[in-house]
């Protein structure tokens, strides 16, 4: 039996990877499916009944003129105008929320609650992004690899002398700690230390603060604000949760302009932190699959140095 070569491990590999993905599909599709359908189904029929008591309480409208000015609800909603409050809501379009604006294009987070009406603004926004995302994504690149060089230089300052040589002392190796990290060299502990700072730093930073000032601001839950945020750096930008677009609050001219210079430092992070996650991932897989691959192949060669020698027939002419 022969021994797989590395390049049927590596067709092996990404079968198993694109199986994986499909299976992770469909149980985000089941799960999905599960826990919506029914919460859906029961605000649908929630709406309907408040559309038939709406019309048992206003008898001059007819269901005919309730479905048009539904109509004009949605129209009026697709074009980024919010049929809530009146005519001296802030303007969509205004400096700051038109910064905002931009950067979701650019960063292609894409909410879906705003987008130009005019066909020049979408012919415009069309080469704004056509130029702007690779700006981006070399800007991201270059501000992730900045993060990645202060993530060194902290990963250095520990490991200089007087710091570093706190991993030798007698003291920590009698320590309850010790009996995992004396496993470990002492460089792989300052970049487990310094890996654990920056996700620490970053976690705090992005994801934990944030979601407190949005639920001030926004009067959203702390859980509303965290989905919110991570929805948002992840670029997945439903469009269910958007600051700054709720008129019976009154925010500081700057209040989305700041949330558009967070998202793009968040971004950078978040970038980092999944490519650091996916390149753990598919090591620890191919690593699985590697040493699935050695084993069979050990298997089989222990199979066949196993097998007594079956005796030959002479045959005489």
């Amino acid at each position: 039996m022969p021994l797989p070569t590395i390049h049927n491990r590596q067709i092996s590999w990404t079968l198993l990877l694109i199986v994986g993905y499909l299976c992770y599909l469909l149980l985000g599709a089941m799960v999905f499916h599960l826990l919506e359908t029914r919460a859906e189904s029961h605000f649908r029929d929630q709406f309907q009944l408040k559309k038939l008591k709406f019309l048992q309480n206003h008898t001059c409208l007819d269901r005919q003129d309730l479905e048009q000015f539904a109509q004009v609800l949605m129209e009026a909603w697709e074009k980024g105008v919010n049929p809530e409050g009146n005519s001296m809501n802030t303007s969509n379009w205004d400096f700051g929320n038109s910064f905002f604006f931009a950067g979701t294009v650019v960063t292609t987070i894409g909410y879906g609650n705003q987008s130009p009406s005019t066909v020049a603004g979408q012919i415009f926004c069309v080469f704004y992004a056509l130029f702007g995302v690779p700006l981006n994504l070399a800007f991201l690149n270059r501000l992730g690899k900045g993060l990645n060089a202060h993530l060194i230089t902290l990963g250095r300052w520990v490991q200089k002398p007087g710091r570093a040589q706190l991993y030798h002392q007698k003291d920590f190796h009698a320590s309850i700690a010790a009996s995992f990290l004396r496993f470990l060299t002492a460089s792989q502990v300052v970049q487990t230390l310094a890996v654990a700072i920056f996700l620490t730093a970053g976690t705090l930073f992005f994801l934990v603060f944030p979601p407190l000032v949005f639920s001030y601001v926004e009067g959203w839950s702390y859980g509303e604000g965290f989905y919110f945020t991570f929805i948002t750096l992840s670029t997945i930008g439903f469009g269910d949760y958007v600051v700054g677009t709720n008129p019976n609050k009154h925010y500081i001219p700057a209040y989305r302009s700041l949330t558009a210079i967070w998202i793009v430092l968040g971004l950078a992070w978040l970038a980092l932190v999944f490519n650091v996650g996916a390149d753990l991932m598919e090591k620890f897989l191919q690593q699985k699959w590697q040493k699935t691959d050695i084993s069979l192949a050990e298997g089989a060669t222990t199979k066949l140095e196993d097998e007594p020698e079956q005796p030959r027939i002479h045959t005489h002419s």
